[in-house]
């Protein structure tokens, strides 16, 4: 049965990457996404690359809070958490995507061989997928709004969409193992 949990957990991947496709690749993103005005976002880019160059690519937490003034600073506000690349790369990264499929097979995967440890039917499988997707995008995303004021529209249309890929690629894997099962034989029941 090992071949059944191995599909399943390729073509849960599968479903999990066209999931987040669908999110993230088409204009349904823009609910997760502030937009800057054009000339804002050219004065920005600018600033990074002038304060930020020299020390390359990172997460920054701007103002820098390690300091005295960047404590007062960053009680004052604004405040930021900056993914920032040094250098840029197209918009739809023909490597990221191949990259992005290859991880999501291999975390389908994953999901698959956990739900073999899962004794029992199709539904019992099913709650245990969809119970650790829901913990762990509360304590990976929703924890990001708790924890670091991450916005919370961000927040959630991320564990919203996370939550879906998971659930579903669990979904996909505990079918495919439904006939793994250990059915009891006639012969093993004795009348009383």
């Amino acid at each position: 049965m090992m071949l059944r949990t191995i599909l399943g957990g390729l073509l849960g991947g599968f479903a999990m990457f066209i999931i987040g496709f669908l999110f993230w690749g088409t204009p349904l993103s823009a609910l997760a996404l502030s937009r800057a005005d054009p000339q804002a976002s050219a004065n920005l880019q600018a600033a990074m690359a002038q304060a930020l160059a020299r020390n390359g690519t990172g997460v920054y937490v701007i103002p820098d809070p390690a300091t005295a003034q960047g404590t007062i600073l960053y009680g004052k506000g604004p405040v930021a958490m900056l993914f920032y690349n040094n250098g840029g790369f197209p918009v739809m990264d023909g490597s990221s995507l191949i990259g992005g499929l290859l991880l999501a097979l291999a975390t389908g995967v994953l999901i698959a061989l956990a739900l073999r440890f899962v004794t029992g039917d199709f539904n019992s499988r099913a709650r245990v997928s969809i119970l650790f997707a829901l913990a762990t995008v509360l304590w990976l995303h929703i924890g990001q709004a708790v924890f670091n004021h991450a916005p919370w529209g961000y927040s959630l249309y991320l564990a919203l969409s996370d939550l879906v890929a998971l659930s579903v690629a669990g979904l996909i894997a505990a079918k495919l193992m439904e006939g793994r099962a250990a059915k009891p034989n006639a012969s093993d029941s004795t009348l009383h």
